[in-house]
């Protein structure tokens, strides 16, 4: 009798350990988003945990499938889904330990899967892109073979009759933004793996149409837009990321940009009133709003690197209805490196030094991004370089890179102390 209570004792005691492991265990679908586009249909699982998942297609009738490890949902977030263009509805039921989602088709169709790791503004997500009309549903970027180069197109704002901002010192907004881009560039060029695309490379005017479209010709992963833009406080000061926002602008100020970046337009003598793209709106775009997903994850990372050379402006990423931001169909990202508004940070801007810590961590936040999204991409090369400049020395450069000068010679195969002006070092 006491060796079956004993026993009896153990079990229950065993139970007690692992059930808030098993607890713990349980991916709850939180909610579900879908979206319809002109090539391809998207649903969005926002989970509590990471998902063991499995996708399949099944035929007559026609439907994709997934399944959820020791997953849980409530049915009532999908009984509102009906005709969400191929997805005549949604059903969910128990399978096993987990759950089975079936999403009911109006034909057959490809199906794809990924899932997102959480950010400052999502948690878990397992993503399903349905192919539409013969076309395949996008492959995300880290899908994508480990052979081809992940390319970063890189926006300088404004130019040529547009300067942008005007700081108190008479600093063009257009310049600055171009010399940093092009530092920018330089730095993603001399990473394996990675190829720059500028989008502007000299002091003339691109209208918002072209510069979208110029990503695109270019096969762009990834669009970067940079501003330093002013604000009517000379005291405002901090980077900010913006990406763009589906219900709205985050804040005044992303609202007030916004409105400012889109007029650039009339500048360039291009009207508002037929361009949807250029409307000064901060509303969402919905044919674009599955990028925002990626866009924000790659936001994180750059704001995370351009809070570490400086004040950054606000609690996080901002969101609003950027209009260069709205015809594309890749991850993308506004930088305001600075405001060029405040005197201190237009000093700053004006600085060769401070460009280059600006470049550098914009391409370390990049490099961070794509090592994370494109897993099988071999990364090969330095992310860190200095081009040498007349009147440098290697002390004042080992100085400046928080190195020795030993470790330059060597990573340099120096003999001395000489170097000449236009070559480029690699900062151990």
């Amino acid at each position: 009798m006491i060796d079956r209570r004993v026993s009896f004792l153990a079990i229950i005691l065993l139970w007690m350990i692992l059930a808030p492991g098993v607890a713990l265990a349980t991916t709850v679908v939180e909610d579900v988003r879908t979206w319809d586009g002109p090539t391809h249909t998207r649903i969005v699982f926002d989970l509590s945990a990471s998902p063991d998942h499995r996708l399949f297609t099944l035929e007559e009738p026609d439907r994709a499938v997934i399944d959820l490890s020791a997953g849980r949902i409530d049915p009532a977030l999908v009984e509102g889904i009906r005709d969400a263009g191929p997805i005549r509805r949604i059903r969910t039921g128990r399978r096993d330990e987990g759950i089975r989602i079936v999403l009911d088709l109006d034909r057959a169709l490809e199906a794809r899967a990924f899932t997102m790791a959480p950010n400052e503004n999502r948690g878990h997500r397992l993503v399903v892109d349905l192919g539409k009309d013969g076309e395949k549903p996008p492959v995300r970027t880290a899908e994508r073979g480990g052979s081809e180069p992940f390319v970063v197109a890189i926006d300088a704002g404004h130019g040529g009759r547009d300067p942008g901002a005007v700081g108190a010192a008479g600093t063009h907004e257009k310049d600055i933004v171009l010399t940093v881009a092009r530092k920018f560039a330089d730095r993603i060029n001399a990473i394996s793996g990675l190829e720059a695309v500028l989008v502007r490379d000299g002091d003339y005017y691109v209208g918002l149409r072209d510069r979208t479209r110029k990503a695109r010709e270019a096969g762009a992963d990834l669009f970067v837009s940079l501003h330093a833009d002013a604000f009517h406080d000379r005291n405002v000061r901090g980077s900010s990321v913006f990406v763009l926002s589906r219900n709205g602008a985050s804040s005044e100020m992303a609202r007030m940009l916004a409105r400012t970046e889109n007029q650039a337009h009339h500048i360039g003598g291009v009207s508002l009133s037929d361009k949807d793209e250029q409307v000064a709106s901060v509303l969402v775009d919905l044919s674009r709003a599955h990028t925002v997903e990626e866009s924000l994850d790659v936001a994180d990372v750059l704001l995370a690197e351009l809070g570490s050379l400086g004040e950054v402006h606000g609690s996080g990423v901002e969101q609003a209805g950027f209009a260069v931001l709205k015809s594309l169909d890749m991850p993308s990202v506004l930088v305001e490196l600075a405001f060029i508004s405040n005197p201190a940070e237009e000093r700053r801007l004006n600085s060769a030094d401070y460009q280059d810590q600006l470049a550098r961590g914009l391409t370390q936040g990049t490099r961070s991004y794509v090592a994370a999204t494109r897993p099988t991409l071999a990364l090969g090369g330095e992310a860190d370089q200095y081009k040498v400049r007349q009147g440098d020395t290697l002390s004042a450069i080992a100085q400046r890179h928080a190195t020795s000068v030993g470790a330059l010679r060597r990573a340099n195969e120096l003999g001395g102390d000489t170097i000449v002006a236009g070559r480029t070092l690699r900062i151990p």
